[in-house]
Formats: structure tokens, sequence, C-alpha cells
């Protein structure tokens, strides 16, 4: 009963405080992403039943709609609960949007995904995703921060204001209880270490292979400047790893034979002042080609010696991450993220908000929906994403919704008379770093 409840007050607090105007729609558009069968376009979504008006006010809520954001947010991250350790996975992703001309601050950007002429890099808005993991091996997971990068910002900086917002949010959860946000190798230097390191959470984040790092300098001569670095560690090189601080060797049952060894106060060249653990993971499967060595960085937080936690704890909690892409590839293809084709980046922005309220009423109703396999599927004990998705119609049925029906207004009359169309403006896109210059 506390689980329904949670999701009605959930739903009833998202109505009351974080649309601003356009609400009732924006509500709506919610519960017909939620309700809806499969749809090949964005204004499909007026025909579910559960949307009271009609198709132009899909497209007046996305364009008139306010929100706000910081609220929602926060909302999010009141659903964490508050006592256990928590793991955050930080990643990015792009919402593809290779001939939209009419739309602004178009990027190229990087994505496994379908690309052009069969690379890997496509044109659109990228994405980084802060998304809260209650378990591994799972795909569930559930954004509490998504924000789109510009083109004048970068993963590593927009990553950081995301962290920065959730050990704010949850200062008083972070005094008792150890919070990790985890990364890929976008995050593995002094850049996003860096600037995070008097931040009262972990940060466990994978470093690149041919890295090179250095240990603490030795204790002062006495003449000229102090040294900053200390003996060399390359990642590539045994000979200059020296011994290990810790050393944990186990058996997993997906990883087969785990041997874990950690160093601590290791330090990037460009940054001598923020000191972290290197953490080298060895795995043994009975495989042809063995797999490659995998290197992370562990930064503790600032009340914290680097052993406080043990290297194959941390080990289990990197393997939070993985989770946060399904996450990501749910939110494409069962929520239609990346689907619809707004005019501005503000419009996509409403929509990927909409699209996170969607996720969270799905990840608290997850423990409230009953199994109702098609006549092909076989039966599920725990549910996932898409099986709760597909359940969640007699859910809604008994918690209603707080949205108000809409008033009729008439016809709208139209377009002026005489007035001239304008062609609308189109944008080149944005391609970032310095280019080399033409030779003459």
């Amino acid at each position: 009963m506390e689980q329904f409840n949670n999701l009605i007050e959930f739903r009833q607090a998202v109505y009351d405080h974080g649309f601003a105007r356009a609400k009732d729609a924006q509500f709506e558009l919610v519960d017909a992403l939620l309700l809806s069968p499969p749809i090949r376009s964005f204004p499909e979504l007026s025909l579910s039943p559960v949307f009271q008006r009609r198709w132009p006010s899909a497209y007046a809520a996305m364009e008139q709609g306010r929100q706000d954001r910081e609220w929602l947010e926060s909302h999010f991250m009141q659903q964490v609960p508050t006592a256990g350790i928590q793991v955050f996975a930080l990643d990015q992703t792009a919402w593809p949007h290779p001939a939209a001309k009419t739309l602004a601050d178009r990027q190229y950007v990087y994505s496994p995904t379908a690309a052009i002429r069969g690379g890997s890099i496509v044109i659109g808005h990228p994405y980084s995703v802060l998304a809260w993991v209650p378990q591994r091996a799972s795909s569930w997971a559930a954004a509490v921060s998504v924000r789109r990068i510009t083109s004048r910002q970068t993963a590593v900086e927009v990553g950081i204001a995301q962290v920065r917002r959730l050990c704010r949010q949850r200062q008083a959860e972070m005094g008792h209880w150890l919070h990790l946000i985890v990364g890929d190798c976008t995050y593995g230097n002094h850049r996003f270490l860096g600037p995070l390191k008097d931040e009262p959470c972990g940060k466990l984040v994978r470093l690149r292979r041919d890295r090179v790092l250095y240990g603490q300098p030795g204790p002062y001569g006495g003449r000229g400047r102090p040294r900053v670095h200390g003996d060399r560690f390359a990642f590539q090189e045994p000979e200059t790893w020296g011994q290990a601080d810790a050393v944990v060797e186990r058996e997993d049952e997906r990883w087969g034979k785990v041997r874990l060894r950690r160093w601590d106060h290791k330090h990037a060249r460009q940054d001598g002042a923020t000191p972290f653990s290197a953490i080298l993971v060895e795995t043994h499967l009975e495989r042809e080609k063995p797999a490659p060595p995998f290197w992370m960085g562990y930064q503790p937080p600032p009340n914290q010696d680097p052993g406080a936690q043990a290297v194959d704890d941390l080990w289990y909690w990197y393997q939070h991450r993985w989770p946060v892409e399904p996450c990501v590839r749910f939110r494409k293809q069962y929520l239609y993220w990346t689907l619809p084709r707004f005019q501005t980046p503000a419009c996509c922005d409403r929509w990927t908000m909409l699209v996170s309220v969607a996720q969270w009423e799905l990840m608290l109703a997850r423990a409230l929906v009953k199994d109702h396999p098609l006549p092909w599927q076989p039966a599920q004990e725990e549910l996932t994403p898409e099986r709760t998705l597909q359940g969640l119609g007699g859910l809604f049925r008994q918690i209603g919704t707080p949205a108000v029906a809409p008033q009729t207004r008439g016809k709208s009359p139209g377009w002026p008379t005489g007035r001239p169309r304008t062609r609308p403006k189109r944008y080149p896109v944005v391609r970032k770093g310095q280019q080399k210059p033409k030779p003459a």
C-alpha cells in the first residue's frame, strides 16, 4: 500500500510543482507515452484515450509549455533511498537530427548506433545522463538528471555540474552513506576528478590502458623547487608498477577468476594535487582470446582514506555502470525519446524531461504491476522495464489522473490573410575543436 501511495504522491507533486504552463497537456502526454501502443510519430500520442485533447495541443505543450527543471530533478533525487550505499552512473548519448537543418546547435556526435556512411559519428544533440542504478546485472536504472551538452560545453563540464547538484541535494545522506559516481573513460582524467575532489561522494572511473601516472614525490632535499611528481607509473610497463597496496583474488560467477590490484596516491602529470588510486582488474574465462586488462581510478570522499573501501567492493560497484546503457536504450526504443522532430532545442529539452518523468513512474510502479505476458512470452518473476510497461494499464485505471479535462474554445481563426510566410532559418552544424589551417 505504501508503494501505491508513493506513486500517487509522485504524480500529484509533478503535476502541482513540475509543470507551470500547459501542465494538463504535458501530464497527459506522459500518460499517453506509458499507455499507448507502438507509435511511429509524435502526434500519434494524441490518439491515446488518456490524452483528452487534439493533436495540436501536443505540439503546443512542447512549444509553449513551461517546466521547473530544477524542482523536477530534485524530486527525482528524493526518490532514491536515504539508507544504504547508492551508485549513480554517468554516461553520454546522442539524439540524432541528421536532416533537421532548421534546428540550432546541432553537432557532430560520437554514437555507437547506426551512423552516417557506416561510421560512428551522427549529427544531432549530445546529452549527459546521470542515472541511479539500484543493482548490477539489471536493466533497471532511472535518470535523475539529463542535460543537453551545448556546443560551448563538454561532456565533462556538464557531468561535473550534474554531480555537484546531486551532492547538494543529498548532502545529508552522503554524511552517513557512501554515494558513488561511476563513469567510463570520458571521465577518467584530471579534468573530471580535479573539480570534484572536495565533493562528499566517491568517484570510480575507467582509465585508458595507455595512461601514464606518477606517484608522490619524495621528501624535499632542501635545494631548488620541490618535486611535484614521484616515480613513473605506466600502465603498459609492468616494471614501473612496484608493489601493490592491496591484492585480492576471487571467483566470480560472471567473470571467472578475478585478480584485483590497487596502487594508492597516484596522479596525472597535468594535476599533481588530485591523487587517486589506480586499480587493475584481470579476469580469466575459458576463452580463446583472453580479456584485456581493465584499469579503474578511484577517488574517495575527502573524509576517507583510499583503503577504506575494499578493492573487490569497488569492482562490484563499478559493474553498476553498465545498466545505464539499457536504460538509455529503453528511453529511445520504448519511451520514444528520440522519435519526435521538433524545431527548437527547447522543445527537445522539454520532451526529454517528460520522458524522465515517465521513466520514474515506471520505476515506482515496478513492484505494483502484475506480469501479463503475451502468449509467446515466458513468465517473469522480476519484471523488466519492458514487461512492467506492458502491464501498466490496469494500475493506471486505479490511480486516475490529476489532469483537468479540456474546455472547448471553438475553432482557431487560422493563418491571417495577407501575412507572408517566412522561411525558417537554417543553422550550420557545429564542429567542436580546433581545425588545422588549410594549406595555401
